[in-house]
Protein backbone atom coordinates (compact mmCIF):
# COMPACT_ATOMS: atom_id res chain seq x y z
CA UNK A 1 0.00 0.00 0.00
CA UNK A 2 1.46 3.36 -1.04
CA UNK A 3 2.16 5.91 1.67
CA UNK A 4 0.06 9.08 1.67
CA UNK A 5 2.00 11.95 0.12
CA UNK A 6 2.98 14.57 2.67
CA UNK A 7 1.71 18.07 1.91
CA UNK A 8 4.34 20.53 0.78
CA UNK A 9 4.44 23.40 3.29
CA UNK A 10 5.90 26.87 2.84
CA UNK A 11 5.84 27.47 6.60
CA UNK A 12 8.76 25.70 8.26
CA UNK A 13 8.93 23.72 11.48
CA UNK A 14 11.19 26.46 12.82
CA UNK A 15 8.42 28.97 12.13
CA UNK A 16 5.92 26.82 13.98
CA UNK A 17 8.38 26.67 16.87
CA UNK A 18 8.15 30.45 17.06
CA UNK A 19 4.34 30.27 16.90
CA UNK A 20 4.30 27.88 19.86
CA UNK A 21 6.45 30.23 21.96
CA UNK A 22 4.37 33.21 20.83
CA UNK A 23 1.06 31.58 21.81
CA UNK A 24 2.38 30.31 25.14
CA UNK A 25 3.42 33.83 26.13
CA UNK A 26 0.82 36.07 27.77
CA UNK A 27 0.11 39.33 25.94
CA UNK A 28 -3.03 40.88 27.50
CA UNK A 29 -4.65 44.04 26.23
CA UNK A 30 -2.72 47.04 27.50
CA UNK A 31 0.23 44.84 28.55
CA UNK A 32 1.42 43.47 25.21
CA UNK A 33 5.13 44.29 25.47
CA UNK A 34 6.46 40.81 26.29
CA UNK A 35 4.71 39.32 23.27
CA UNK A 36 5.79 42.22 21.09
CA UNK A 37 9.42 41.63 22.03
CA UNK A 38 9.16 38.00 20.86
CA UNK A 39 7.53 39.10 17.62
CA UNK A 40 10.08 41.83 16.94
CA UNK A 41 12.99 39.42 17.50
CA UNK A 42 11.45 36.95 15.04
CA UNK A 43 10.68 39.61 12.43
CA UNK A 44 13.95 41.56 12.64
CA UNK A 45 16.00 39.52 10.08
CA UNK A 46 13.31 40.00 7.42
CA UNK A 47 12.87 43.79 7.46
CA UNK A 48 14.96 46.92 6.98
CA UNK A 49 13.88 48.68 10.17
CA UNK A 50 11.58 48.35 13.16
CA UNK A 51 9.82 50.97 15.24
CA UNK A 52 7.25 51.04 18.02
CA UNK A 53 4.73 53.64 19.12
CA UNK A 54 4.07 54.96 22.66
CA UNK A 55 1.44 52.29 23.44
CA UNK A 56 3.43 49.36 22.10
CA UNK A 57 2.29 48.73 18.53
CA UNK A 58 5.27 47.21 16.68
CA UNK A 59 6.06 47.83 13.01
CA UNK A 60 8.62 46.27 10.70
CA UNK A 61 9.35 48.11 7.46
CA UNK A 62 10.67 46.97 4.09
CA UNK A 63 11.74 49.88 1.80
CA UNK A 64 11.14 52.60 4.42
CA UNK A 65 12.06 55.44 2.02
CA UNK A 66 9.41 54.55 -0.58
CA UNK A 67 6.63 57.18 -0.85
CA UNK A 68 3.83 54.67 -1.55
CA UNK A 69 2.98 52.74 1.64
CA UNK A 70 1.24 49.38 2.02
CA UNK A 71 0.28 47.92 5.39
CA UNK A 72 -0.31 44.29 6.33
CA UNK A 73 -1.73 44.20 9.84
CA UNK A 74 -2.83 42.02 12.74
CA UNK A 75 -3.43 42.69 16.42
CA UNK A 76 -1.18 41.48 19.21
CA UNK A 77 -3.40 41.58 22.31
CA UNK A 78 -5.45 38.89 24.00
CA UNK A 79 -8.45 39.01 26.32
CA UNK A 80 -7.72 38.78 30.05
CA UNK A 81 -8.89 39.69 33.54
CA UNK A 82 -8.06 42.59 35.87
CA UNK A 83 -7.63 42.08 39.62
CA UNK A 84 -10.38 44.32 41.07
CA UNK A 85 -10.77 43.35 44.75
CA UNK A 86 -8.87 41.18 47.26
CA UNK A 87 -11.04 39.85 50.06
CA UNK A 88 -9.91 39.52 53.72
CA UNK A 89 -9.88 35.73 53.13
CA UNK A 90 -7.33 36.11 50.31
CA UNK A 91 -9.68 35.52 47.38
CA UNK A 92 -9.25 37.64 44.27
CA UNK A 93 -12.23 39.13 42.40
CA UNK A 94 -11.99 40.40 38.87
CA UNK A 95 -13.12 42.66 36.05
CA UNK A 96 -12.96 41.85 32.36
CA UNK A 97 -10.17 43.21 30.16
CA UNK A 98 -11.73 42.71 26.73
CA UNK A 99 -14.40 40.17 25.84
CA UNK A 100 -13.25 37.33 28.08
CA UNK A 101 -15.88 34.59 28.52
CA UNK A 102 -16.94 34.15 32.15
CA UNK A 103 -18.76 30.88 31.42
CA UNK A 104 -15.56 28.96 30.68
CA UNK A 105 -13.71 30.25 33.77
CA UNK A 106 -14.58 27.80 36.61
CA UNK A 107 -11.65 25.43 37.37
CA UNK A 108 -9.35 27.14 34.87
CA UNK A 109 -5.70 27.77 35.76
CA UNK A 110 -4.41 31.31 35.31
CA UNK A 111 -1.19 33.28 35.42
CA UNK A 112 -1.33 36.60 37.28
CA UNK A 113 1.26 39.17 36.24
CA UNK A 114 2.28 40.54 39.63
CA UNK A 115 4.95 43.07 40.55
CA UNK A 116 7.28 40.25 41.62
CA UNK A 117 6.63 38.10 38.55
CA UNK A 118 4.10 35.48 37.47
CA UNK A 119 1.82 34.03 40.18
CA UNK A 120 -0.18 30.86 39.49
CA UNK A 121 -3.82 30.74 40.56
CA UNK A 122 -7.08 28.93 39.80
CA UNK A 123 -10.68 29.92 39.31
CA UNK A 124 -12.17 28.19 42.34
CA UNK A 125 -15.70 26.81 42.02
CA UNK A 126 -17.88 25.00 44.56
CA UNK A 127 -18.39 21.24 44.13
CA UNK A 128 -21.57 20.18 42.37
CA UNK A 129 -22.76 18.49 45.59
CA UNK A 130 -22.89 21.84 47.38
CA UNK A 131 -24.40 23.75 44.48
CA UNK A 132 -27.32 21.31 44.22
CA UNK A 133 -27.79 20.66 47.94
CA UNK A 134 -30.98 22.67 48.41
CA UNK A 135 -32.65 21.60 45.19
CA UNK A 136 -32.51 25.15 43.92
CA UNK A 137 -31.63 26.12 40.37
CA UNK A 138 -27.95 25.48 39.85
CA UNK A 139 -25.69 28.52 40.25
CA UNK A 140 -24.22 29.79 36.99
CA UNK A 141 -20.82 31.49 36.71
CA UNK A 142 -20.98 35.29 36.50
CA UNK A 143 -18.30 37.93 36.74
CA UNK A 144 -19.40 38.89 40.26
CA UNK A 145 -19.29 35.33 41.67
CA UNK A 146 -16.02 34.22 40.06
CA UNK A 147 -12.82 34.43 42.08
CA UNK A 148 -9.19 33.39 41.94
CA UNK A 149 -7.44 31.34 44.62
CA UNK A 150 -3.64 31.60 44.59
CA UNK A 151 -3.06 29.61 47.78
CA UNK A 152 -3.05 32.64 50.07
CA UNK A 153 -5.35 32.61 53.07
CA UNK A 154 -5.63 36.32 53.70
CA UNK A 155 -5.18 39.63 51.88
CA UNK A 156 -1.69 40.18 53.31
CA UNK A 157 -0.46 36.88 51.88
CA UNK A 158 -1.88 37.78 48.45
CA UNK A 159 -0.14 41.14 48.46
CA UNK A 160 3.12 39.55 49.62
CA UNK A 161 3.17 37.69 46.27
CA UNK A 162 3.19 41.00 44.40
CA UNK A 163 -0.47 40.81 43.37
CA UNK A 164 -2.12 44.23 43.30
CA UNK A 165 -5.31 45.90 42.10
CA UNK A 166 -4.95 46.27 38.34
CA UNK A 167 -2.73 43.19 37.87
CA UNK A 168 -3.78 41.17 34.82
CA UNK A 169 -4.49 37.45 34.67
CA UNK A 170 -4.54 35.23 31.58
CA UNK A 171 -5.49 31.60 31.18
CA UNK A 172 -2.55 29.24 31.36
CA UNK A 173 -3.52 26.82 28.59
CA UNK A 174 -1.26 27.12 25.56
CA UNK A 175 -0.34 25.71 22.18
CA UNK A 176 -0.95 22.09 21.16
CA UNK A 177 -1.51 20.01 18.04
CA UNK A 178 -4.46 17.75 17.27
CA UNK A 179 -5.06 15.18 14.55
CA UNK A 180 -5.53 16.09 10.89
CA UNK A 181 -3.35 19.25 11.01
CA UNK A 182 -5.44 21.16 13.54
CA UNK A 183 -3.80 23.42 16.13
CA UNK A 184 -5.31 24.61 19.42
CA UNK A 185 -4.43 27.30 21.93
CA UNK A 186 -5.63 30.45 23.64
CA UNK A 187 -5.02 33.76 21.88
CA UNK A 188 -4.98 32.52 18.29
CA UNK A 189 -7.29 35.56 18.17
CA UNK A 190 -5.24 37.21 16.86
CA UNK A 191 -1.70 36.14 17.49
CA UNK A 192 -2.09 33.86 14.49
CA UNK A 193 -2.42 37.07 12.44
CA UNK A 194 0.85 38.41 13.84
CA UNK A 195 2.48 35.11 12.96
CA UNK A 196 1.12 35.15 9.39
CA UNK A 197 2.20 38.71 8.56
CA UNK A 198 5.68 37.88 9.89
CA UNK A 199 5.71 34.82 7.63
CA UNK A 200 4.83 37.01 4.64
CA UNK A 201 7.86 39.17 5.45
CA UNK A 202 10.01 36.03 5.79
CA UNK A 203 8.93 34.77 2.35
CA UNK A 204 9.66 38.15 0.73
CA UNK A 205 13.14 38.11 2.25
CA UNK A 206 14.03 34.47 1.59
CA UNK A 207 12.68 34.60 -1.99
CA UNK A 208 14.55 37.88 -2.59
CA UNK A 209 11.51 39.71 -3.88
CA UNK A 210 11.73 43.44 -4.56
CA UNK A 211 8.63 45.49 -3.84
CA UNK A 212 7.84 48.79 -5.61
CA UNK A 213 6.50 50.31 -2.38
CA UNK A 214 7.21 50.51 1.32
CA UNK A 215 5.73 47.55 3.19
CA UNK A 216 4.73 48.13 6.81
CA UNK A 217 4.20 44.92 8.82
CA UNK A 218 2.04 46.11 11.72
CA UNK A 219 1.26 44.24 14.93
CA UNK A 220 -1.18 46.55 16.72
CA UNK A 221 -2.15 46.68 20.39
CA UNK A 222 -5.52 47.09 22.11
CA UNK A 223 -7.85 45.74 19.42
CA UNK A 224 -9.94 43.80 21.91
CA UNK A 225 -11.22 46.93 23.63
CA UNK A 226 -12.09 49.00 20.55
CA UNK A 227 -9.39 48.99 17.84
CA UNK A 228 -7.35 51.57 19.74
CA UNK A 229 -3.84 50.61 18.68
CA UNK A 230 -4.69 50.48 14.99
CA UNK A 231 -6.33 53.92 15.18
CA UNK A 232 -3.08 55.41 16.47
CA UNK A 233 -0.74 53.68 14.03
CA UNK A 234 -2.93 54.33 10.97
CA UNK A 235 -2.71 58.06 11.63
CA UNK A 236 1.06 57.80 12.04
CA UNK A 237 1.88 55.71 8.95
CA UNK A 238 -0.76 57.21 6.61
CA UNK A 239 -0.78 54.17 4.30
CA UNK A 240 -2.07 54.10 0.73
CA UNK A 241 -3.36 50.51 0.98
CA UNK A 242 -4.04 48.21 3.95
CA UNK A 243 -4.49 44.44 4.13
CA UNK A 244 -5.86 43.39 7.51
CA UNK A 245 -5.88 39.85 8.84
CA UNK A 246 -7.88 38.52 11.79
CA UNK A 247 -9.93 35.48 12.74
CA UNK A 248 -13.54 34.70 11.87
CA UNK A 249 -16.05 32.12 13.11
CA UNK A 250 -16.09 28.58 11.76
CA UNK A 251 -19.89 28.20 11.53
CA UNK A 252 -19.96 24.41 11.19
CA UNK A 253 -19.86 23.75 14.94
CA UNK A 254 -23.04 23.39 17.06
CA UNK A 255 -24.88 26.47 18.38
CA UNK A 256 -23.68 28.80 15.59
CA UNK A 257 -26.42 30.01 13.24
CA UNK A 258 -25.27 29.98 9.61
CA UNK A 259 -28.19 32.23 8.68
CA UNK A 260 -26.55 34.92 10.84
CA UNK A 261 -22.84 34.08 10.60
CA UNK A 262 -22.75 32.72 7.05
CA UNK A 263 -21.04 29.53 5.98
CA UNK A 264 -17.38 29.16 6.88
CA UNK A 265 -15.29 26.11 7.70
CA UNK A 266 -11.76 25.45 8.91
CA UNK A 267 -9.59 23.89 6.21
CA UNK A 268 -11.40 25.49 3.27
CA UNK A 269 -9.26 28.59 2.92
CA UNK A 270 -9.20 32.20 4.13
CA UNK A 271 -12.45 34.15 4.34
CA UNK A 272 -12.87 37.37 2.37
CA UNK A 273 -15.33 39.91 3.70
CA UNK A 274 -17.85 42.21 2.02
CA UNK A 275 -18.75 45.28 4.09
CA UNK A 276 -18.77 49.10 3.95
CA UNK A 277 -15.16 49.48 5.15
CA UNK A 278 -13.86 46.87 2.71
CA UNK A 279 -12.79 48.52 -0.54
CA UNK A 280 -14.59 46.78 -3.40
CA UNK A 281 -11.87 47.17 -6.01
CA UNK A 282 -9.15 46.02 -3.63
CA UNK A 283 -11.33 43.04 -2.68
CA UNK A 284 -11.80 42.18 -6.36
CA UNK A 285 -8.05 42.47 -6.86
CA UNK A 286 -7.43 39.96 -4.02
CA UNK A 287 -10.14 37.63 -5.36
CA UNK A 288 -8.49 37.67 -8.80
CA UNK A 289 -5.14 36.78 -7.22
CA UNK A 290 -6.78 33.89 -5.34
CA UNK A 291 -8.31 32.55 -8.57
CA UNK A 292 -5.06 32.94 -10.53
CA UNK A 293 -2.99 31.20 -7.82
CA UNK A 294 -5.65 28.55 -7.15
CA UNK A 295 -5.97 29.58 -3.50
CA UNK A 296 -9.32 28.48 -2.03
CA UNK A 297 -11.31 31.28 -0.40
CA UNK A 298 -14.62 31.62 1.40
CA UNK A 299 -16.93 34.65 1.46
CA UNK A 300 -18.89 36.40 4.19
CA UNK A 301 -20.65 39.69 4.80
CA UNK A 302 -21.03 42.24 7.59
CA UNK A 303 -23.90 44.69 7.82
CA UNK A 304 -22.03 47.65 9.37
CA UNK A 305 -18.63 47.00 10.93
CA UNK A 306 -16.19 44.13 10.47
CA UNK A 307 -15.37 44.33 14.19
CA UNK A 308 -11.68 44.33 13.25
CA UNK A 309 -8.89 46.85 12.70
CA UNK A 310 -10.08 47.22 9.09
CA UNK A 311 -12.23 50.21 10.05
CA UNK A 312 -9.28 51.99 11.66
CA UNK A 313 -7.30 51.97 8.42
CA UNK A 314 -10.21 52.43 6.02
CA UNK A 315 -11.47 55.59 7.71
CA UNK A 316 -8.14 57.08 8.82
CA UNK A 317 -6.64 60.23 7.35
CA UNK A 318 -8.21 60.84 3.90
CA UNK A 319 -9.41 57.25 3.55
CA UNK A 320 -7.31 54.17 2.79
CA UNK A 321 -8.45 51.31 0.51
CA UNK A 322 -8.56 48.35 2.91
CA UNK A 323 -9.38 44.67 2.67
CA UNK A 324 -9.93 42.01 5.34
CA UNK A 325 -8.54 38.49 4.95
CA UNK A 326 -9.73 36.31 7.85
CA UNK A 327 -8.73 32.84 8.94
CA UNK A 328 -11.51 30.48 10.12
CA UNK A 329 -11.41 29.71 13.84
CA UNK A 330 -13.41 27.42 16.10
CA UNK A 331 -14.27 28.25 19.73
CA UNK A 332 -13.23 31.93 19.70
CA UNK A 333 -12.38 33.53 23.07
CA UNK A 334 -11.85 30.17 24.77
CA UNK A 335 -8.64 28.38 25.76
CA UNK A 336 -9.07 25.86 22.92
CA UNK A 337 -9.33 28.12 19.89
CA UNK A 338 -8.81 25.80 16.92
CA UNK A 339 -7.58 26.38 13.39
CA UNK A 340 -6.13 24.41 10.50
CA UNK A 341 -2.62 24.48 9.05
CA UNK A 342 -3.97 24.56 5.48
CA UNK A 343 -5.71 27.86 6.25
CA UNK A 344 -2.53 29.33 7.71
CA UNK A 345 -0.62 28.35 4.56
CA UNK A 346 -3.28 29.70 2.21
CA UNK A 347 -3.77 32.97 4.10
CA UNK A 348 -0.03 33.63 4.05
CA UNK A 349 0.13 32.74 0.35
CA UNK A 350 -2.81 35.01 -0.52
CA UNK A 351 -1.26 38.00 1.24
CA UNK A 352 2.16 37.27 -0.27
CA UNK A 353 0.90 36.89 -3.85
CA UNK A 354 -1.31 39.97 -3.51
CA UNK A 355 1.71 42.05 -2.47
CA UNK A 356 3.78 40.73 -5.38
CA UNK A 357 1.07 41.82 -7.84
CA UNK A 358 0.24 45.19 -6.24
CA UNK A 359 1.97 48.35 -7.48
CA UNK A 360 1.53 52.07 -6.86
CA UNK A 361 -0.18 52.17 -10.27
CA UNK A 362 -2.81 49.55 -9.42
CA UNK A 363 -6.12 51.27 -10.21
CA UNK A 364 -8.27 51.31 -7.07
CA UNK A 365 -10.42 54.26 -8.08
CA UNK A 366 -14.18 53.76 -8.23
CA UNK A 367 -14.43 56.34 -11.02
Amino acid sequence: MAKAQKKKRTITESSYGFLKDYINNSSPTGFESSGQKLWINYLRPFVDEIFTDPYGTAVGVINPSAPFKVVIEAHADEISWFVNYISPEGLIYLKRNGGVDHQIAPSMRVLIQGKKGIVKAVFGWPAIHTRMANGDKETQPKVDNLFLDCGARNKKEVEALGIHIGAVATYEEGYDELAHDFLIGRAFDNRIGGFMIAEVARLIKTNRKKLPFGLYIVNAVQEEIGLRGSEMIARRIKPNVAIITDVTHDSTTPMINKIIEGECSCGKGPSLCYGPAVHNKLLSFVQDIAAKQKIPVQLRTVSRSTGTDTESFAYANDGCPSVLISIPLRYMHTTVEMLHKDDIENTVKLMYESLLSLTPKTNLSYF
